[in-house]
């Protein structure tokens, strides 16, 4: 699965509202800082930053996905930090798990 792929898949099944206009608007607009929501512009920029890619078309293993938002996760679990945004990170880590796994399933098929 691509990071496009599986930013598709985010925006399409999170229960929070992380899409700021389509996939492409919603990546650039969190890496810039100019997401309609920080919180979710500041985790999708770290997945991608941190999955250690080239580019948005390059193959991503769930295992740099999760490992990406380590950090991440680690923030939010902080006293100060925003609960919004833990519970964030967690629907986001349990989406990219159901991805990987519908894609396992579509390769049995």
């Amino acid at each position: 699965m691509t990071f496009n792929e599986l930013l598709d898949y985010l925006l399409h099944s999170s229960k929070y509202d992380i899409a700021d206009g389509d996939r492409d608007h919603t990546l650039n607009a969190a890496l810039d800082g100019s997401h309609k929501n920080p919180v979710a512009g500041h985790i999708l920029a770290q997945l991608y930053q941190n999955s250690q890619i080239a580019s948005p078309g390059d193959a991503l293993e769930r295992v740099q996905a999760v490992k990406a938002l380590g950090p991440v996760r680690l923030h939010y679990m902080k006293d100060d930090a925003p609960v919004e945004g833990f519970r964030m990170v967690e629907d986001i880590v349990h989406k990219i798990d159901g991805a990987y796994n519908d894609e396992a399933l579509r390769q049995k098929s």
